[in-house]
């Protein structure tokens, strides 16, 4: 059974469970039926150092960068659509090498174009993030966004970060406006 959250609640992954080494990140979300429009949400991972930001535009993994050199944080690709049920897109992470001068892992949701096409959260129901356990294949934690985004296009849903040599989660929840670029110009991308 899954740890569900709050928002702004943190739980322990790893000191409770130091078998926990590999993790799916799922992302899902549904479109509202009444809005006849295409919605392409983005899951991205921001893999950040001590200052908040991102060391290099590396530590950036998204669509255009599926894998960073170490390994240890894989995007598993662009769903277009979101149709279906279940994750619309996951990201993988290997704890165990997560490059040392990485101390939190940002998950984020944009909508891509959104602007253009006059799209925001307030458009998007039932948005969540769950961990799983990749060797079991256990449910360890979800968190369902309930919160309503009227005019964000960007959403920090959650975040994995090191507490004294253990891994832990905090379920975020922050919209932003301005998409992907807010995004950017938050964790020190430069998106120019």
């Amino acid at each position: 059974m899954p740890i569900n959250l709050s928002k702004g609640q943190k739980v322990d992954l790893t000191k409770g469970n130091p078998s926990l080494k590999k993790v799916m990140v799922g992302l899902g979300w549904d479109v509202n039926d009444y809005d006849g429009s295409d919605f392409d949400l983005d899951a991205a991972a921001f893999m950040l150092g001590k200052n908040g930001r991102c060391p290099t535009e590396k530590e950036f993994i998204f669509y255009s960068n599926l894998e960073h050199g170490s390994g240890s944080v894989k995007h598993m690709g662009d769903n277009l659509t979101g149709g279906g049920g279940g994750d619309d897109e996951q990201i993988l992470v290997d704890l165990t090498i997560v490059p040392s001068n990485v101390e939190r892992i940002a998950f984020t949701v944009t909508i891509y174009d959104a602007e253009v096409r006059n799209q925001n959260f307030g458009q998007v129901n039932n948005a969540f993030i769950r961990l799983v356990d990749e060797t079991t294949g256990r449910e360890v934690i979800r968190y369902d966004l309930t919160e309503e985004f009227s005019i964000e296009t960007a959403i920090v849903v959650g975040e994995l970060y090191r507490y004294n040599g253990e891994w832990k989660f905090n379920a975020i929840g922050s919209g932003f406006q301005g998409g992907l670029k807010a995004l950017c110009d938050h964790y020190g991308i430069d998106t120019v």
